[in-house]
């Protein structure tokens, strides 16, 4: 049988916790009211002014009409298929761009040699606007889905390798000679030193990455487009449907915001040890 005090310890102490869980989850709700307040309150403003013909609604559509479109471009099935094309433009370029750009940040970051091989040539193709290479990769590719798939890898390769790149060399020099006094070996040493102290600059570039697939996106499927998402939004530009258009970009801005969430839960996970000023 457990003494009087413990039982009482246990219990304040699980009282405690479920204040602390009550505290958090009160503390999330207030965030997300805060977060959602500002976007609320300009649809809010947007609606009113649509309401009260302050704005010509043919080129500005109220969000009650932008709602109903894609509302109707859910229900019909067209949204779905032509997300599903563009979704998987976008992950195949980033299956592709993000293994590269990390393979020639780690050697550059690694090796000598791999830096000597590796970063002049990098440094001046990243000077270049992948936007600019459109014309090139339709004649190479063709019009079809290889052009725009290429042209997103090749936008997503920079931001992975410079950030691979600078994390690597970016790793204190006194942990290093702290794990050479402890006797690691190279391996050792990547492994239990460097990766760790690299994966934050790796996460923010992949970060990057995710942001400048879903632009390349956009302008690869707007410049050269037969389905997709880009598509649709062509179609509906011909046809003076501003509310559909509007929908693709929404439809864009959110896959660019879903990815960003992704690597910020990604890094709350792999960076736990690591911790970070949040505002005061």
């Amino acid at each position: 049988m457990k003494p009087i005090e413990n039982i009482e310890i246990e219990q304040s102490g699980g009282s405690a916790a479920v204040g602390r869980r009550s505290r958090a989850g009160r503390s999330l709700l207030a965030t997300a009211a805060i977060r959602a307040s500002v976007p609320l309150a300009l649809l809010g403003l947007w609606q009113l002014a649509a309401a009260l013909d302050l704005i010509d609604t043919t080129l500005v559509p109220p969000p009650s009409e932008v709602a109903s479109a894609f509302w109707d471009l859910l229900t019909s099935g067209r949204l779905a298929d032509a997300l599903a094309i563009s979704l998987t433009r976008c992950a195949l370029g980033l299956l592709i761009g993000i293994p590269v750009g990390l393979a020639l940040g780690i050697a550059a970051g690694l090796f000598k040699l791999g830096e000597e091989l590796v970063d002049a040539t990098m440094q001046a193709l990243r000077t270049v606007p992948f936007v600019s290479l459109i014309p090139l990769f339709i004649l190479w590719l063709g019009i079809g889905d290889t052009s725009k798939i290429a042209l997103i890898a090749f936008g997503v390769t920079f931001p992975v390798y410079m950030n691979t790149y600078a994390g690597i060399r970016g790793v204190d020099a006194k942990l290093i000679e702290a794990a050479e006094v402890f006797g690691l070996n190279r391996r050792q040493l990547v492994r239990q030193v460097v990766v760790p102290g690299a994966l934050p600059s790796i996460l923010v570039g992949l970060r990057y990455a995710l942001g400048l697939s879903v632009i390349a996106l956009v302008v690869s499927e707007t410049v050269n487009a037969n389905n997709g998402i880009g598509a649709l939004v062509s179609d509906a530009r011909q046809f003076l449907q501003t509310e559909v258009v509007l929908v693709g970009i929404l439809v864009y801005s959110a896959l660019g915001l879903i990815g960003d969430g992704a690597i910020r839960l990604l890094e709350r996970r792999l960076l736990s040890w690591r911790g970070s000023f949040r505002g005061a």
